[in-house]
């Protein structure tokens, strides 16, 4: 049965109408979903959050949309939505950690979000070696170089202090309350657009729910599991509440169980632990690029998932889902 928001009717049926869907499933695939109305609901999560959010949301999304369109790209990737999700964390980044009010923040997005299609198909050319999706990776790659080279460009970086600090050891109360945990529950949602609010996150989830609900329920285990391993191993409290801690591991359990793993027992299993070892890893990545004035973005997510899937074969009882047609297939497959 076709999903809501995944067929073209009506008005839509025109040219502006299907650039409109392409563009809101390009959203909707940051979660692996190509659902219009999915698209449509997140665009509003990041709109409550700051309309400069919102703005440079879909603002992204479509420069990647139709860039894709100039190069002659695939046009069942297109139609999926497929070359908009990397544009759209792309642009919504640059607002986050460069200042959305700027003018060189909007100009950088614009080109990031061109830049990061012409990533994508290096990426998605590379990695079919191995019959592996791109995931987040043109992303990691290119809000990585921004954000690292920025400082050194007076004309991009307008904060007084640079990005660059070395690690420090965890410090602040680990336990946490009833009010951390719910905060924490919808924040690991929200975060994956980089957005800490609880009520970002809520929002971000039941457009997850309104496209599927296993991938919806495969989104809130996740965020437990991402809670419970942060709980486990003394994570502060005010960085698990945030969702600092467990967003990657949201889109390890939906891609791991039911998007490239058949929906099982054994890939829920499967899917859970490599929720848990991204947890794991935000911190270290986040360690990593901080000399740099870096930031973890997706990375956890993009290497726990990569390693998982490639290792897979090696387990029988773990299946992958056969190849789908190009307007169905998930990100980055």
């Amino acid at each position: 049965m076709r999903q809501w928001g995944t067929a073209i009717n009506g008005p839509f049926q025109t040219p502006y109408g299907r650039f409109v869907i392409e563009v809101l499933r390009g959203q909707a695939q940051v979660d692996f979903l190509p659902n219009a109305l999915t698209g449509a609901v997140f665009s509003i999560g990041l709109f409550a959050a700051g309309w400069g959010y919102g703005l440079y949301g879909l603002t992204g999304t479509a420069v990647g949309t139709a860039t894709a369109r100039f190069l002659g790209v695939d046009r069942g990737r297109i139609t999926a939505g497929l070359e908009g999700f990397n544009a759209c964390l792309v642009a919504v980044g640059c607002a986050v950690f460069l200042g959305a009010d700027r003018p060189s923040t909007a100009l950088l997005a614009l080109a990031g979000s061109a830049v990061v299609t012409v990533l994508t198909g290096a990426a998605a050319r590379i990695l079919a070696t191995w019959d592996l999706p791109a995931f987040t990776l043109p992303f990691c790659l290119t809000a990585s170089a921004l954000t690292i080279a920025a400082p050194g460009f007076q004309r991009v970086w307008h904060q007084d202090a640079g990005p660059a600090a070395l690690p420090r050891p965890a410090v602040g109360p680990a336990a946490l309350t009833f009010s951390d945990l719910w905060h924490a529950f919808f924040a690991n949602v929200g975060q994956i657009f980089f957005m800490p609010q609880w009520y970002v996150g809520l929002i971000f989830l039941a457009g997850v729910f309104v496209a599927c609900r296993r991938a919806g329920t495969l989104a809130c285990v996740g965020s437990a599991v991402g809670i419970c391993t942060a709980w486990a191993l003394g994570a502060p409290a005010e960085q698990v509440a945030e969702g600092a801690l467990g967003y990657n591991a949201v889109l390890v359990a939906m891609a791991l169980c039911g998007v490239f793993l058949v929906a099982d027992g054994w890939s829920l299993a499967y899917a859970m632990a490599g929720a848990a070892a991204a947890t794991v890893l935000t911190p270290a990545l986040a360690a990593v690029f901080a000399p740099s004035g870096g930031h973890a973005f997706t990375w956890p997510f993009v290497l726990v998932s990569l390693a998982f899937l490639t290792a897979a074969p090696a387990f029988p009882r773990l299946r992958r889902v056969e190849r789908m047609p190009a307007a169905a297939d998930p990100a980055g497959g």
